[in-house]
């Protein structure tokens, strides 16, 4: 993806009405900024390349890792694009989900002026990210069976984004599309980030179809998860093209190094989807035993709709002594509502079976 300075304009010349979603939304200064043009987004034609100040000696068995890689590797958002059925000018590709997170509120939150609003227990980073960034943090609470709460707007206040885990971690719930879809029409003049790094396990809950009918939505993806490409971090913004336009101005010159590209792209084609979803069922076939065997431990378990399950244990601190005495890691948390439960990720058969025994 390439930026198109020719749509930078003056905000001082224009008024509110002649800009679009994103346009108004983004920190003003972002609207009159040069993005840095790097050598791959300069592009060119050539036999001889030293317009990067790179080595011409590539001393690895991968080609060209002498050479810095394109911004937005074409093959990469092209594979992701035939996934996801997004199309190639709404997708951002980037370090996990996470950078995305950052990007976002880089992109459109004023330090010290500006807020994000998010619904937990939920993923820790929306707030730590804002927090870094001098962005004020509106923390509200899922409901008591974790769905979002009624009278969204006005909860909301005037966040810039709102951000939805979904499924959510770590409770491992989900929202239905169209709780989803009243938030995103309640809220015209705000992002809605739907966070999606668990989608895998419960595709027919993915709001990615929609981001063709609304301007305001966001999803993000990973291929940490379901992929198994968790230390290569790769991950995907979705957004309209205005959106992914306004991200691409704060993005880093080469955010996706060649190898994580190409192992990415080896994930994506036919047989790694197969792969994937065939993991995926094995994992969820796990999850399911465990889930069983924590409640025959005496747990209370919430529905597992990613990859793990949350356990609310009469004293969870004799099953964490258990637990560390089996030599297993598991996650825990201060969060009050979560105070009394622990979360498992689900593993293969060998794993999986261990756990059970420790827990009988």
């Amino acid at each position: 993806m390439t930026v198109n300075t020719s749509s930078q304009i003056n905000p001082a010349q224009l008024n509110p009405a002649q800009l679009n979603l994103a346009q108004r939304l983004a920190r003003p200064e972002l609207l009159e900024l040069q993005p840095y043009q790097s050598a791959r987004r300069i592009g060119g034609r050539g036999d001889i390349w030293i317009n990067a100040n790179e080595s011409p000696f590539n001393n690895s068995r991968l080609d060209k890792l002498n050479r810095y890689p394109e911004c937005q590797p074409p093959e990469l958002i092209s594979v992701y694009s035939r996934y996801s059925g997004v199309a190639t000018d709404s997708i951002i590709t980037g370090r996990g989900a996470d950078e995305a997170i950052e990007l976002l509120i880089r992109t459109f939150c004023v330090p010290g002026v500006d807020s994000i609003a998010c619904f937990g227990p939920t993923y820790g980073m929306y707030a730590i990210s804002a927090k870094t960034f001098n962005v004020g943090v509106n923390a509200l609470s899922l409901t008591d069976n974790y769905q979002l709460p009624t009278e969204i707007e006005a909860q909301v206040g005037d966040a810039k984004l709102v951000f939805i885990c979904n499924p959510n971690n770590p409770t491992g719930t989900v929202i239905d599309r169209a709780s989803i879809e009243t938030v995103i029409t309640s809220l015209p003049d705000r992002l809605v980030v739907a966070d999606e790094a668990y989608i895998e396990f419960c595709p027919d809950y993915s709001v990615a179809d929609l981001i063709e009918k609304y301007d305001n939505l966001v999803v993000l993806r990973t291929l940490s998860k379901a992929f198994a490409l968790a230390g290569a971090r790769c991950g995907f913004m979705l957004a309209n093209p205005q959106i992914c336009e306004m991200v691409m101005r704060v993005i880093a010159p080469y955010p996706v190094p060649l190898p994580v590209s190409e192992l990415a792209c080896a994930a994506l084609s036919d047989d790694g989807i197969k792969v994937m979803r065939e993991q995926v069922a094995d994992m969820k076939a796990n999850g399911a035993r465990l889930s069983d065997a924590l409640c025959d431990f005496g747990a209370k378990v919430l529905p597992a709709n990613g990859n793990f399950v949350l356990a609310e244990f009469d004293d969870p601190q004799e099953a964490a002594a258990k637990l560390t005495k089996a030599g297993v890691v598991a996650r825990t948390y201060s969060d009050p509502r979560l105070s009394n439960s622990i979360r498992f990720s689900f593993s293969n058969k060998e794993e999986t079976d261990y756990l059970i025994e420790q827990l009988s």
